[in-house]
């Protein structure tokens, strides 16, 4: 797909909307970088001229504007109550980054978008409002709601996710449950956060960037996978998990550490939340991968091709960016 100067004019505009909202003084030029980022977003979903795109757009586009609505129309509050706007504040935060329960309208949207438009989505997008929330959460009334927005979202992105067939809804509610890991880490430092931030993003442009070369969208698709080379059928397997936490893939090493600090911290019960909704979106990972693997051998497999040199590059890339924990030293993982 080839895109027109224009939209890496939009994506500029797009990062540096993020840019300004993170690095404002005040609510207003957050407010005025949140709108500079999303007004940047729309031209990018629109991208070509068709239903799904024109209505991702427009339900971005509508969820969006209510959340900024909410978020100016706060302010007129603070004359009659000082916690009150706050509270909307935040709420309207958790909208834009589509954590529950405010959850609804991000599976929707990453349905009808491309997957170079879901990483964007997934990764830059979130950062702004992220990192807004991460100011808020020093007072101990908006850290109990967003530590109840967190289980509420582990629990959402885990149980939604197990009967979904296709892949970008899978990767939305695989977002949302990352997301409750993040929203608790706030709690706990400003490091934590950025860091898990830092390893989601990485691993998730890993598994779309594969997904986009090898324009798989569905289920079904992963059972007409062409590839010869048995090492590189291993890629799409080791990402996913990777994704999902297990070790000892790079996705593990922000959990073992987020384990760590919690349970020095006595947060128990939220802990054990995390857990069982990570182990459930293991299982969807393994009952996506299980016939993948198994008609994958070339015994079982009657439409094997042989694999262009640059589809091996970046399944081998990414390979190497998913087992990458395999080789970091044990220290590291004492915080």
């Amino acid at each position: 797909m080839l895109f027109p100067f224009s939209y890496f004019i939009f994506f500029l505009t797009l990062i540096l909307g993020t840019i300004l909202s993170i690095s404002s003084s005040s609510w207003f030029g957050a407010w005025i970088g949140l709108e500079l980022n999303l007004m940047s977003f729309i031209p990018l979903i629109s991208i070509k001229m068709n239903y799904y795109f024109s209505e991702a757009a427009l339900k971005y586009f509508l969820i969006q504007a209510l959340a900024s609505t909410i978020i100016i129309s706060s302010s007129c509050l603070i004359l009659f109550s000082h916690l009150t706007p706050y509270f909307l504040i935040l709420m309207s935060l958790l909208l834009k980054l589509g954590a529950a329960p405010f959850h609804f309208w991000f599976p929707q949207v990453m349905e009808g978008l491309s997957w170079l438009q879901a990483i964007i989505l997934m990764t830059i997008q979130k950062f702004a409002p992220m990192y807004l929330i991460s100011y808020m959460v020093s007072d101990s009334m908006f850290l109990h709601f967003t530590l109840m927005s967190a289980t509420m979202s582990a629990i959402v992105g885990a149980l939604s996710g197990l009967n979904t067939l296709k892949l970008r809804k899978l990767m939305a509610f695989s977002s949302i449950n990352h997301m409750s890991w993040m929203l608790v880490a706030m709690s706990l430092n400003q490091t934590m956060w950025l860091m898990y931030f830092i390893f989601y993003s990485v691993i998730s442009i890993s598994v779309i960037a594969m997904f986009f070369v090898l324009q798989i969208y569905n289920m079904s698709d992963l059972l007409n996978f062409k590839i010869s080379k048995s090492l590189f059928m291993l890629s799409i397997p080791m990402s996913l998990l990777s994704l999902g936490g297990l070790p000892p893939f790079s996705g593990f090493i922000p959990k073992w550490m987020m384990i760590q600090i919690m349970l020095n911290n006595n947060m128990v019960l939220i802990l054990l939340f995390l857990l069982m909704s990570s182990l459930t979106t293991l299982y969807f990972y393994l009952r996506m991968l299980t016939p993948f693997v198994l008609l994958s051998i070339p015994v079982l497999s009657f439409n094997m091709k042989a694999s262009p040199p640059q589809l091996l590059f970046f399944l081998s890339l990414f390979s190497f960016m998913n087992i990458m924990g395999l080789w970091l030293p044990i220290p590291f993982f004492i915080y």
